[in-house]
């Protein structure tokens, strides 16, 4: 690793400047220095924001939260209100990373993490996702555990996060803090697909501060289930995030999103349509499986993934449908 310079924000303006002056932010670090070993980022002085007044969760009258960006995800799993109102949320987090990992990780630095995409990680090989324009060996190459929605020729790397996949289905919103001021922007909208930049994971403008998440209230069951190729400590080949409230046998609202799939969370809106209004069902949960899943466009090595998430979607929708 190279010698870098280690500094502390004392205030959202502080951070902003040192990052004009070309600081990297800091928060658990538990992505950004695994980088630094492995020579994919190399910035010369980093700024720990984990300080900053952002580490609290609020929960506000109406059953919404807002949760401090330096909030460890630890801390938010085993927040009670957050168990009780938005059990989806706490599910998720608990599914990520390890004990140790999650003790130091912030609700922040989850939402940034970058793709564990292998050929992102070797700083010798071309990827456009750090080096524009040089290709994308993973089409061809490496891309059992890659995209299958919403891919580009120019990058099939998968967002990694359990976390944004539960924000994804509850409709949250990033609170923004840069050099134009505060800022507030549905998660749908922070991520973007990668198109012909790749290089970009969010719609973030440099120097841009995140320092809350706000979630409003759910009320009505939810589940996060996450399928890997190890029980513990592994990152998503699909997951789901599903909410779901059922009255007289009928699907009243649903809220589905899916992680493992994507260049972001996915939201599956076209399932959602589908489920809305009618039976619940498992021929009903399939249709709005298949109407989803008619856009994958899977890789020579990655077909798999397109039965995973449909069976894990009628599954995960029987299973609280049972409940309600």
């Amino acid at each position: 690793m190279r010698p870098f310079a280690y500094e502390r924000a004392t205030s959202a303006e502080d951070a902003l400047r040192r990052h004009a002056e070309g600081a990297a932010y800091l928060g658990g670090g538990t992505n950004l220095v695994d980088l630094m070993r492995l020579g994919v980022e190399l910035p010369s002085r980093l700024v720990d924001v984990t300080h900053l007044p952002y580490d609290q969760i609020q929960l506000d009258p109406n059953g919404g939260l807002l949760i401090g960006a330096a909030v460890s995800n630890s801390d938010l799993a085993a927040d009670r209100t957050v168990r009780e109102g938005h059990p989806v949320l706490a599910q998720a987090v608990l599914a990520g990373a390890s004990g140790q990992i999650r003790n130091v990780a912030t609700v922040g630095g989850n939402l940034l993490q970058r793709t564990r995409c292998s050929y992102f990680q070797d700083a010798a090989k071309p990827c456009n996702k750090r080096n524009p324009g040089s290709g994308c060996p993973a089409i061809e190459g490496e891309h059992h555990n890659l995209a299958i929605l919403g891919h580009s020729e120019a990058c099939v790397a998968t967002h990694p996060s359990d976390m944004a996949v539960a924000l994804a289905a509850l409709d949250a919103s990033v609170h923004v803090r840069g050099h134009a001021g505060e800022r507030v922007v549905p998660i749908e909208d922070f991520y973007r697909l990668p198109g012909d930049a790749p290089e970009r994971d969010t719609t973030l403008e440099p120097g841009d501060l995140v320092t809350a998440v706000e979630v409003p209230p759910l009320g009505m069951p939810s589940r996060y289930r996450k399928v890997r190729e190890r029980a513990s400590f592994a990152f998503a080949l699909v997951s789901i995030a599903v909410a779901l409230r059922v009255d007289g046998g009928v699907v009243r609202d649903v809220r589905l999103a899916l992680g493992g799939v994507a260049h972001k969370p996915w939201r599956a809106r076209r399932a959602e349509e589908a489920l809305r209004g009618n039976p619940v069902t498992e021929e009903f949960f399939l249709r709005a499986a298949e109407a989803e899943l008619e856009a994958a466009e899977p890789l020579r090595d990655n077909a798999y993934k397109v039965t995973l998430a449909r069976n894990l979607i009628v599954r995960t929708l029987a299973e609280l449908g049972e409940g309600t």
